[in-house]
């Protein structure tokens, strides 16, 4: 599909059909193009809980408005975004470093520099912390939904759901933030969309402020 075909067909779909299953080989496909999305100095500070198995998607469903698409869509995805991954020593970190050294984009010397300007940008503030992973794995969290699309599956993100029961029910470090769920799967037979809610305006989007 053209980018722009990508764009306009993306919906966030409420029914799902239960029977009609996506393939290992299908979600790798989607996750690799995903995983094209830029980040700060390359960080990719996102991972990804794959829920299958009924039960679980049956917990997370009951912690997440009763949704019923988080449980009949045959995947259900916990977006994580880690608010570790600027860290000297994190294993993203060190294989970027690494990747980036031999490419000859960075030389050892500037092993410090690079470490001090991730911790300046992200490590200023709590909040910034948190911006920082979530603002990324958001980058992923649409590179991911463009993907599916690309490939003919439905998705649709959530961010209804209880964060820090979901994060007690999964077991899900500290260092850890959910920025979104994301059901993924193949529309219902006989599932007719609406037309395609409003959006902004190129004006409408386009703002000044006085300046003092």
């Amino acid at each position: 599909m053209k980018y722009e075909d990508v764009v306009y067909a993306r919906r966030a779909i409420n029914f799902f059909d239960p029977e009609k299953d996506v393939s290992e080989e299908m979600l790798d496909k989607v996750i690799s193009l995903a995983a094209q999305a830029p980040s700060g100095f390359n960080l990719q500070p996102w991972n990804l809980m794959i829920l299958r198995d009924k039960a679980k998607k049956e917990k997370l469903q009951a912690l997440a408005w009763n949704q019923p698409k988080v449980s009949e869509a045959p995947i259900t995805l916990i977006v994580l975004a880690d608010m570790d991954g600027w860290k000297s020593g994190h294993p993203t970190v060190e294989k970027n470093w690494k990747e980036m050294i031999a490419s000859g984009s960075m030389t050892e010397d500037k092993r410090d520099w690079f470490l001090n300007a991730t911790q300046s940008l992200y490590r200023w503030s709590d909040a910034a912390n948190v911006a920082f992973a979530v603002k990324n794995a958001s980058f992923f969290s649409m590179a991911l939904m463009y993907a599916a699309t690309n490939y003919g599956l439905e998705t649709h993100p959530m961010d209804g759901f209880d964060h820090e029961g979901v994060k007690k029910a999964f077991n899900i470090p500290d260092n850890f933030w959910i920025p979104v769920l994301i059901s993924l799967g193949y529309r219902k037979p006989g599932v007719e969309l609406h037309d395609s809610k409003w959006r902004k305006t190129v004006e409408d989007i386009k703002i000044t402020f006085p300046e003092g």
